[in-house]
């Protein structure tokens, strides 16, 4: 049976979030809005761009206007973050050991493609990858399991047949939604902060092929 492994992107391949407080911070600036990190942390992390734009904004952002703001607000990440780009310790080596041991991978995240084609791209993922899912390829986003459910779709494996790596707790849920292992990687929140995990890591470090097989058992 095969097996594969999917990526979220923010705060799982990189520490992105705090260079989306800084975007989000000069977005509502402009609108005379002042979120602070505690907030950023409830309503922020791990969120689509409509619940983000929808809670601070005080209103429905939807349609022409979310595409308008969302596009908006991600130039500024993309500009911010662009000559920032460094994986999460251990990142890029344990890819390689899974790629190495014939491992099936994906990224599946609620960011933009644009987004993922800077950050995946600059690492050299993209065609390293069998399967890649932005929040363009997807109607429903996380909570709801739709972007894990289309990647096993993608490669041709059964959903119990994947280990998810998920920083939020949104991210998190999504993955048990769609019956698969969740490993929580702990970038962003605490344990206590996630729902219940299969394992947790700190960095890429704590975990190895031998690991994740185990999981799949």
């Amino acid at each position: 049976m095969n097996k594969a492994i999917i990526f979220d992107m923010d705060g799982v391949i990189c520490h992105t979030n705090p260079y989306h407080s800084i975007a989000f911070k000069e977005f509502f600036a402009k609108r005379n809005l002042f979120p602070t990190e505690k907030e950023f942390a409830l309503h922020m992390y791990g969120k689509s761009n409509s619940y983000i734009l929808s809670h601070f904004l005080g209103r429905k952002i939807e349609g022409q206007e979310l595409l308008e703001l969302e596009d908006e607000k991600e130039s500024l990440f993309r500009t911010i973050y662009k000559d920032q780009i460094i994986p999460i310790n251990g990142f890029m080596d344990f890819f390689d050991s899974l790629k190495s041991a014939g491992l099936l991978t994906g990224v599946g995240t609620s960011a933009p493609f644009a987004n993922l084609e800077l950050i995946a791209g600059s690492l050299g993922l993209i065609e390293r990858m069998e399967s890649i899912l932005a929040s363009e390829h997807v109607s429903k986003h996380k909570p709801d399991p739709e972007v894990y459910l289309k990647s096993a779709d993608q490669l041709k494996v059964r959903p119990d047949a994947c280990v998810v790596f998920e920083d939020s707790f949104s991210g998190v849920t999504a993955a048990k939604n769609a019956g698969m292992k969740v490993v929580g990687v702990l970038s962003s929140h605490t344990k206590e902060e996630l729902p219940i995990c299969d394992l947790y890591i700190r960095d890429f470090y704590e975990i190895n092929v031998n690991s994740i097989l185990r999981l799949l058992e």
